[in-house]
């Protein structure tokens, strides 16, 4: 049969149209369904914008407090319990629902955002045991300004949240978390020093953050070390919560006694320490001493955990070394640091904070009762001076005014209590 017939035959064959017609709206589907799907990403690819945020990065808690503002209408919440504290000493419990894991959606600037917060429970930071978590923004455009307005608007909401508050950092781990909840900023004018020490240091830090420009110029390192030292209870960690708050600064706590601090570990705390904020480091005699102890005490000088004194040196001004920082270091007992350590460079200021003086004693009383005349003042400075012997400290002196809150004339008479 040629081949012609043969085709003309298998034409007139009605298996054989069914078959092939079957064939045909497979193949179609197939190919609309692939065309589909390329669309779909051509589509998504050039007409929607992504934006991911992981949960180590400083944006996240922002972003999550703006979401849980936005996504009012929401129905899957997760809560978030905190304390507040009143001014008239009484603490409230506060509940904050934030959208839980999954798919929220919110109308933004005229368009739909998609939020998508996923949590990974096979991932789990193994700092704080909390699994590893992103929130995910969808929405449709090209145009990057869009996510920056969100984040610049997430931002300027948490500076709102701790306005008037001064944030502690403690290091965990590899960075830095926030230690409890924002404290009310305290007054410089509340931590009485000797007459000039606070506005001579207040002074010194300001002329610091506003010049980078002269520390470039000159080619020398854009940081700067403080040392107070002094008897305990004198007001130096006083001093520095209240010059943070001042500057509108955060304080960054690190111990150096930590038995899991490193060389290595020092040195990435520093260099990603929050912006605008000051590093304290207390009791640094605690974790080494001179070198001129050794031969008393080999493990004072070699410290008890992996940081050695050398890896301390070079983390403060080393190669290394971050700079753009403000480093506070406090002790009891300088003359059991080694020099090196507190050599300019590493320390650029060093101020003794000491006992109270007659005018310290005249200010802190005149604070605590201020309608009582300057003479009563001075009686009780004089008073509190002989009681001691000239040696009396910021943290007495409180105590004591403490007891007699509203009784100036028995603060005086009971002066003798003050030093036991």
């Amino acid at each position: 049969m040629p081949l012609v017939d043969y085709l003309l035959a298998l034409k007139d064959n009605p298996y054989f149209g069914a078959g092939f017609g079957l064939v045909g709206i497979g193949t179609a589907l197939a190919l609309t369904r692939k065309c589909s799907q390329l669309a779909l990403v051509a589509f998504r690819r050039h007409c929607m914008i992504t934006l991911e945020v992981p949960g180590g990065d400083k944006s996240y808690n922002w972003l999550l407090s703006w979401v849980t503002q936005r996504a009012g209408q929401t129905q899957h919440l997760s809560v978030e319990t905190s304390f507040h504290q009143h001014e008239s000493g009484r603490v409230s419990t506060r509940f904050a629902f934030v959208p839980s894991p999954g798919d929220h959606f919110i109308w933004y600037q005229s368009r739909w955002i998609r939020i998508e917060r996923n949590r990974e429970k096979q991932m789990i930071d193994t700092t704080t045991g909390v699994p590893f978590e992103t929130v995910t923004f969808t929405t449709f455009g090209r145009n990057r300004q869009f996510y920056f307005d969100i984040l610049h608007e997430a931002r300027e909401l948490a500076l709102q949240e701790h306005e008037g508050k001064t944030v502690m950092y403690t290091a965990m781990g590899s960075e830095w978390r926030q230690f409890g909840n924002p404290r009310r900023r305290r007054p410089l004018s509340s931590v009485v020093l000797e007459q000039g020490v606070v506005e001579h240091i207040t002074a010194d830090v300001r002329e610091f953050i506003s010049n980078p420009k002269w520390y470039l110029d000159r080619g020398i390192p854009y940081r700067r070390g403080y040392l107070l030292y002094g008897p305990p209870g004198c007001g130096k960690s006083s001093f520095i919560t209240a010059l943070a708050g001042e500057m509108e600064y955060s304080i960054c706590l690190m111990s150096l006694s930590d038995q899991a601090l490193s060389d290595d570990r020092l040195n990435h705390l520093l260099s990603v320490a929050p912006q605008q904020s000051l590093i304290l480091l207390e009791d640094v005699d605690a974790a080494f001493m001179s070198r001129d102890l050794m031969t008393e005490n080999p493990m004072a000088y070699q410290g008890m955990g992996r940081l050695t004194f050398s890896g301390l040196l070079n983390a403060l001004d080393g190669v290394a070394s971050t700079e753009a920082r403000i480093v506070f270091m406090t002790t009891n007992y300088v003359d059991r640091l080694d020099p090196a350590l507190i050599r300019p460079g590493r320390v650029d200021k060093k101020q003794y904070i000491g006992y109270c003086s007659a005018w310290q004693l005249e200010q802190m009383f005149r604070r605590f009762y201020p309608d009582e005349p300057e003479a009563v003042a001075q009686a009780f400075s004089q008073a509190a001076n002989k009681a001691a012997g000239g040696k009396i400290s910021p943290a007495q002196v409180q105590g004591h005014f403490m007891v007699h809150k509203l009784d100036p004339d028995r603060a005086i008479q009971d002066i003798a209590e003050i030093t036991s």
